[in-house]
């Protein structure tokens, strides 16, 4: 049931859906949420954030078209859910999280399930040193009002980056952009709504 409502949403890869199918979301829920883990809607996680509803993780990790060999960045690791069906795909996944509570539950989950190919590092996503990356594929999981140059400037020719993009109150849009050796293509793609993505790193949690 849970692979048929992505299909009926439009996700077509059947690998993307295997995925979905494997990937344990109930364990990335609240343990008061469990019931509704499968649903298609976003769900509250700690710190004020959320877990993506199914159908948003799916359709994001399709646009990333990524391959075995691909290395990944993931701004926003929440849960660590987004993570955990990237790391089937690619070959190794850095997922960044300003929150310690969020990037230590999602630090052993991961391991939990034998996800040994993501790293999981407290920090500030939109300021990353500058000895990280560059990168085959970028994802961000919170909403930014523009795409910061300095994410952009670290992907590789070929590379693949997927935003939501808008106001941090309100909808956003998914923006595909993708680097040739000519430049940078950029494509809207779906309306969404995300929580904000802010600077540093949460001192309280």
């Amino acid at each position: 049931m849970f692979q048929l409502t992505l299909r009926r949403r439009g996700i077509s890869d059947q690998t993307v859906l295997r995925t979905m199918e494997e990937v344990p979301r109930e364990l990335f829920v609240e343990q008061t949420d469990r019931n509704d883990a499968y649903r298609d809607s976003a769900l509250p996680i700690a710190c004020g954030q959320t877990i993506s509803q199914p159908f948003v993780v799916a359709y994001m990790t399709e646009q990333l078209q990524l391959q075995k060999q691909h290395r990944v960045l993931e701004i926003g690791a929440g849960s660590g859910y987004q993570a955990a069906v990237l790391s089937k795909l690619a070959g190794h996944v850095l997922t960044v999280e300003r929150y310690r509570r969020l990037a230590d539950t999602a630090r052993a989950r991961l391991e939990k399930l034998g996800c040994h190919n993501v790293e999981v590092m407290l920090g500030d996503g939109l300021n990353l040193p500058a000895n990280i990356g560059p990168f085959d594929r970028i994802i961000v999981t919170a909403a930014m009002e523009q795409i910061p140059q300095n994410l952009i400037d670290r992907l590789e020719v070929g590379g693949i980056l997927i935003a939501p993009v808008g106001p941090h109150q309100g909808v956003q849009t998914l923006i595909r952009l993708t680097r040739s050796e000519t430049g940078i293509e950029r494509k809207e793609l779906v309306d969404v709504r995300f929580v904000p993505a802010l600077p540093g790193v949460a001192r309280e949690l």
